[in-house]
């Protein structure tokens, strides 16, 4: 029975703990991520339980909730047992059988299925190094709700906050808790959170707007998808209590279209707080009204800039505008407006709930609380990372992310999307924070964190990055319309072995510039990726220009395969290669002709003897 509309705070309260003593009638939940896990048939084995314990008649008893992204998504499809808190990875359809009645009828577990850690399988969640050397507080309630269904949100505290913020606090107060909790905003530029608010509601003005910048482009960062697939009451309840501290009476969540779970949800949740009087006229009648509209983006980066994103609400081609004036005194129509991302209206109901001074004892002197990561690349587990700042790189790749596969050595980790840096290993150990990043030729960006390894070429990663955002410069401006293309051309002309070292320093001269005269924060940020590797990498540069060879045999045009003495002649290579370029008889040295050879790496791929080179 859906519950009735809420008029006071009293009343959330007292749901609240109903839904709380309601937990206590249920023997198990069975949590299976229906997110990024859904891809790998996470679906499938959501449906297997649901049929084996209705067979069982232990569906009322057991609640099979299909949750957001729990965390290690290299285990998907990933399964976590309450109250056991037994985590399984790699379950498959043919697993539930076992699972019901060795771990929820006997309260057993299954290491077959479990986290495999110094060689031992762990499955405690919170014996698991991913899990344990993390701390998961705007992260608390992905993966342990249904997101589509408010009464979870409610049960674990969502809504109540904002409702005691309308029914007891002043918005001078919050603006100052936010304030002194020292919280910047995760979308990149870690620009104060609460200073940005106290200059909207400072702007005059009756009508004012808040906006939810859900514009995640960088490729590998999935942390704000991930928040309003798993939490979005979390994002709608900080969106209530920022508008109530500026004055803000309508909001906006601009989201990628390319996000159909995260839109799906995020518009049940707002329908669903809706019609709990949780948004809207009188909130909880508390008599401070606030509603959110959910808008759809194309998918252009750029639009992840905030006047950029502004003019695309507004109907118009997405492009930056000159600042001054700020959003904050001019913004969606001309109104104040004041644009947070996802991840920083996630972290608003901790602070006022908690307080600012627990805030604040998190994180380091001018970077507070937690910073979610986007772990992807070279590492054995990828996933949704939440650290403390001032963690460092070492703990976060090799303690939380269990290192790089197959033993290799890690290279670089590229930090803040394709607008930031390639992080070598001699800062493997510096505490990441906005400062400190930026020091070692990074920036923090939304959380985007790729890793490589010695196999990676450095060059063609900067190519890649820079290619990326010059296909997704608006044009606007000509520092970075033309001369990040001029850039691209010269990278290109490096991977193909056709550059001279003079275009080295043509190359640091045009990012040098580009980062000074460009419009917008991407113009200023593209050439980041290239000083980056031209700072900590320049041997790579130089050996691809001067030796015409790819260090780590990456490009292609800079690529001779040839076979060793210590052929077997098996005749695997020639077998795979798809040209016909490999010859030699039965148990003798093969050779390959190099004028027929097209470099797809079938043969280097396929040889277990390591009898070629390239």
């Amino acid at each position: 029975m859906a519950p009735k509309k809420i008029q006071s705070l009293q009343e959330i309260e007292k749901l609240h703990q109903q839904l709380l003593s309601s937990r206590q009638n249920l023997k198990a939940r069975v949590l299976i991520c229906m997110t990024g896990c859904r891809a790998l048939g996470a679906q499938d084995v959501c449906t297997e339980f649901r049929k084996q314990l209705k067979q069982l008649s232990l569906d009322e008893q057991v609640t099979v909730v299909e949750t957001g992204c729990i965390g290690m998504c290299a285990g998907a499809p990933v399964v976590l047992i309450e109250p056991y808190q037994y985590f399984y990875g790699g379950v498959t359809p043919e697993d539930v059988e076992e699972i019901i009645s060795t771990t929820i009828q006997e309260a057993k577990p299954i290491e077959r299925l479990a986290v495999v850690q110094d060689g031992k399988p762990v499955v405690k969640v919170s014996d698991i190094a991913f899990y344990k050397r993390q701390d998961r507080k705007v992260l608390k309630n992905c993966g342990r709700i249904d997101p589509r269904r408010i009464e979870d949100a409610i049960e674990r505290g969502g809504y109540v906050t904002a409702i005691r913020v309308l029914t007891e606090k002043k918005p001078r107060q919050i603006i100052d808790e936010v304030t002194d909790s020292g919280l910047r905003g995760r979308g990149g530029a870690g620009f104060p959170t609460g200073v940005k608010w106290n200059f909207a509601r400072k702007s005059p003005g009756e009508e004012k707007y808040l906006i939810c910048n859900a514009d995640e482009g960088d490729p590998g960062a999935f942390m704000d998808r991930a928040l309003l697939e798993g939490d979005p009451h979390r994002v709608i309840e900080g969106m209530i209590i920022a508008a109530y501290a500026i004055g803000a009476g309508h909001g906006f969540i601009y989201v990628r279209a390319e996000y159909p779970i995260a839109v799906e949800h995020i518009n049940i949740a707002i329908e669903k707080a809706r019609a709990l009087g949780l948004l809207g006229e009188n909130i909880a009648g508390t008599g401070f009204g606030f509603d959110i509209q959910v808008r759809m983006g194309a998918g252009a980066f750029v639009c992840g800039e905030e006047t950029a994103l502004i003019a695309s609400l507004e109907g118009k081609r997405g492009m930056p505008t000159p600042r001054p004036p700020f959003p904050a005194v001019k913004g969606y129509q001309g109104k104040p407006t004041n644009i947070n991302n996802v991840e920083t209206f996630a972290n608003v109901p901790l602070i006022v709930s908690n307080g600012a001074h627990w805030y604040s004892k998190i994180g380091t002197d001018k970077s507070k609380g937690t910073k979610i990561f986007a772990l992807a690349g070279k590492v054995n587990n990828t996933g949704l990372v939440e650290v403390p700042m001032g963690t460092t790189l070492r703990e976060i790749i090799f303690d939380i992310g269990g290192g790089i596969p197959g033993g290799r050595e890690f290279k670089a980790a590229q930090m803040g999307g394709p607008s930031g840096g390639c992080i070598p290993a001699v800062y493997l150990d510096t505490k990441i924070d906005y400062d400190s990043v930026q020091q070692i030729g990074a920036i923090m960006g939304s959380g985007g964190l790729i890793v490589m390894d010695e196999n990676t070429c450095m060059v063609d990663i900067a190519r890649y990055f820079l290619e990326f955002v010059q296909s997704e410069s608006c044009g606007k401006c000509t520092p970075c319309r033309v001369g990040t293309n001029k850039m691209l051309q010269i990278l290109q002309a490096i991977c193909r072995g056709d550059a001279k070292l003079q275009d080295l320093d043509k190359l640091k001269e045009l990012a040098e510039n580009i980062s000074k005269a460009s419009l917008c924060g991407l113009g200023q940020t593209a050439p980041n990726p290239v000083l980056s590797t031209l700072g900590n990498f320049k041997d790579e540069y130089v050996k691809h220009i001067v030796d015409k060879k790819c260090p780590a045999g990456i490009c292609t045009n800079l690529l001779t395969y040839e076979i060793l003495e210590v052929c077997t002649g098996c005749g695997a290579c020639r077998k795979v290669c798809p040209v016909g370029a490999i010859s030699g008889e039965k148990k003798e040295q093969h050779v390959i002709d190099q004028n027929k050879c097209i470099k797809c790496d079938q043969c280097f791929e396929t040889c277990k003897f390591q009898a070629i080179t390239k």
